[in-house]
């Protein structure tokens, strides 16, 4: 079988990036859970040893992670200072949990897809499927964290407002059903309206 060099290279250029942003997800949400994004928020150039301090972590481990969020574009280095310092927009994406752009709840659910992949390897054999319940509970916890930013923002301001007659509807004491939403945080909002 002949292969075009250039268009496997371009492959392999694609796949390789798929695979680091993989990784990178889990990085994501390590620093995440460990709230090392919170502690660089707003906190301008840190060293590794000083995050560590702030967050009860290890040097050695934050500074692998800091160089790894260098590489990937999350955080910036100064190699003159030896220091990492989180921008505003990475801050308002990565630390602010109710900012509309607020994306560890994604990665979460990624991880959590990834963790499936035994259950629906074993769906595409039998047929059998993989029930909502068995999804691993990430799955459910990120979806509420990705969506609820938004659905603060805009779900009672602008998108039940724009679906015909459903806003009357709503206030007159209709029934609302949450499936496959995560916790319930658009039914919450929607009920405390």
């Amino acid at each position: 079988m002949p292969i075009d060099e250039t268009k496997l290279n371009q492959f392999m250029e694609k796949a390789v990036g798929d695979m680091g942003a993989a990784i990178h997800a889990g990085l994501v949400l390590i620093g995440d859970k460990l709230g090392l994004y919170k502690a660089m928020a707003g906190a301008g150039p840190l060293s590794p040893q000083e995050l560590a301090q702030r967050t009860g972590t290890r040097e050695r481990y934050v500074r692998e992670w800091l160089a790894a969020q260098a590489a990937g574009g999350y955080v910036t280095y100064d190699p003159a200072t030896r220091r990492y310092t989180l921008p505003e927009e990475q801050a308002f994406a990565l630390a602010v949990e109710d900012s509309p752009a607020y994306i560890p709840g994604a990665f979460q659910v990624l991880t959590a897809a990834l963790k499936a992949v035994p259950k629906v390897t074993e769906a595409f054999r039998t047929g059998a499927g993989v029930g909502w319940h068995e999804h691993d509970p990430d799955l459910f916890e990120g979806t509420e964290r990705f969506f609820r930013p938004n659905y603060a923002a805009h779900l009672v301001s602008e998108w039940i407002p724009a679906l015909d007659g459903v806003e009357a509807k709503l206030k007159e004491g209709a029934r609302a059903a949450d499936v496959g939403c995560g916790h319930g945080a658009s039914t919450i909002l929607m009920a405390k309206t």
